[in-house]
């Protein structure tokens, strides 16, 4: 056979392979929810034909055999596209004021509940623009008015003049208010609302907006100051900002889960008497479309197994772990805790069954396996060094071998092709911002 021949094989198999899939993305779409919504589950291990580890869907380094390495990760295939509805206003009255016309900005889309009239600046105030730079992200980026409710008049026919001066609180500016950059929001995963009061209020409860995706609420005090949003008796806010977390394990999240998002948000804005602003839906699905494909391309761990067909007792593999820094943690795994927080490295069954207390304390095991998650590991040689450095003091004293998928002892060929591939997903994450191991990465990756 001959290497046209040969190509051109590849080429028919390549098609019909592409065939299946797009027939199958055809069928399966009325179980995609359904399906990328099981974050955490587990797969079959091709070593001990068991379940493994929870990445988006609990895929670990090497279980596509071949090369070993692993590297794509079987998503759900995405739903075919909707054609997209133009991002019209919808005007949610909190109050007989007439609402003004939503600005015909294309980069976002403002839907008002309340608007108040515009007002022209106190001599005193200081543009947004003309903030000076050094201002604590926390700090609102302009100068406040003065936070005292004008009294109500007294039901006497002279009134003081001291309260008919009195400052009435001007809402603040929606755009200000987008215009604030605030550590707890990622604009390219969160789709953001801004919500401005046209009174001060407590907070009551927390609003219950999202049902499938994380957000965030926060919120901005009478001083100026942006919180984590609680209902604190005496805390009043004067605005809100809030944030759907659109990327995570369980996926992009669709355009009617963005609208439902904003529906919720203006009946709030509308049930506090204030206006809401969105940015735009589209624009946001465009940027968070190609991050989210990144995210489930690094979202995957490295699994080394120890093994041994006498077994080890549960006694002595907890005593080998929790000397070395792991914890049994509720979910059944062993923990090792990074500087930073959270999981570093994890050891797991090679079932999949959870570790327990009354389990280790009666039964032998097989073996285990450890875990190194690339997303959730500082990019670092010598935090692959520490691992190796890990598995192999462990296999040692529980006379435990190393090997891979294919059940084969570990090669150093195979830990420098894992170290090369742990390498270049990291960089990935590395060129759009997304550190490893940090707060934004434990936020999309947990």
């Amino acid at each position: 056979m001959n290497n046209t021949t040969f190509l051109i094989i590849i080429v028919l198999l390549l098609t019909v392979l592409v065939a299946v899939v797009a027939y199958n993305i055809h069928q399966e779409n009325q179980y995609r929810k359904k399906i990328r919504s099981q974050f955490g589950h587990a797969d079959r291990d091709a070593l001990m034909q068991s379940q493994t580890t929870s990445v988006r869907d609990g895929q670990t380094f090497g279980e596509s055999g071949g090369s070993g390495l692993g590297a794509s990760l079987n998503r759900t295939p995405a739903a075919p596209k909707q054609p997209e509805k133009p991002d019209e206003p919808i005007e949610t009255p909190a109050s007989p004021a007439p609402s003004a016309a939503p600005q015909a900005d294309g980069d976002r889309t403002e839907t008002a509940a309340q608007k108040q009239p515009e007002k022209p600046a106190p001599a005193a105030e200081t543009p947004a623009a003309e903030a000076p730079a050094a201002r604590s992200q926390s700090e609102f980026p302009f100068e406040l008015v003065s936070p005292e409710q004008p009294p109500k008049p007294a039901k006497v026919e002279r009134k003081s003049a001291a309260k008919s001066a009195a400052p009435k609180h001007q809402a603040l500016d929606l755009e200000d208010l987008r215009r604030a950059k605030l550590k707890w929001f990622d604009k390219r995963f969160d789709y953001m609302a801004y919500v401005s009061l046209n009174e001060p209020r407590e907070l009551h409860s927390v609003p219950r907006l999202s049902g499938r995706h994380r957000f965030q609420v926060i919120g901005c005090t009478m001083d100026g100051r942006f919180q984590a949003a609680e209902p604190i008796p005496g805390i009043l806010y004067q605005a809100f900002v809030i944030g759907l977390q659109a990327v995570s394990r369980i996926g992009l999240a669709e355009r009617r889960d963005l609208d439902d998002f904003r529906s919720q948000v203006e009946r709030f804005a509308a049930k506090n008497g204030g206006s809401a602003l969105f940015e735009n839906a589209t624009a946001f699905l465009e940027t968070a479309g190609p991050l989210d494909e990144l995210c489930a391309r690094v979202d995957q761990a490295i699994a080394i197994h120890l093994v041994n067909q006498a077994g080890v007792s549960g006694n002595e593999l907890r005593a080998a772990l929790t000397r070395r820094g792991f914890e049994l943690m509720p979910d059944g795994s062993f923990v090792l805790a990074a500087d930073t927080g959270g999981a570093k490295y994890t050891a797991v069954t090679l079932d999949g069954n959870p570790f327990t207390d009354g389990l280790l304390s009666s039964q032998p095991y097989k073996g285990f396996s450890l875990l190194f998650d690339i997303t959730r590991v500082p990019a670092s040689d010598d935090n692959f060094d520490q691992f190796m450095n890990l598995v192999v003091a462990v296999s040692k004293e529980l006379r435990l071998d190393l090997v891979d998928e294919k059940i084969q002892p570990i090669s150093s060929q195979w830990l420098k092709n894992v170290r090369r591939y742990i390498k270049a997903r990291q960089e990935e994450m590395l060129a759009v911002e997304i550190v490893p191991g940090g707060a934004l990465a434990k936020r999309l990756f947990s």
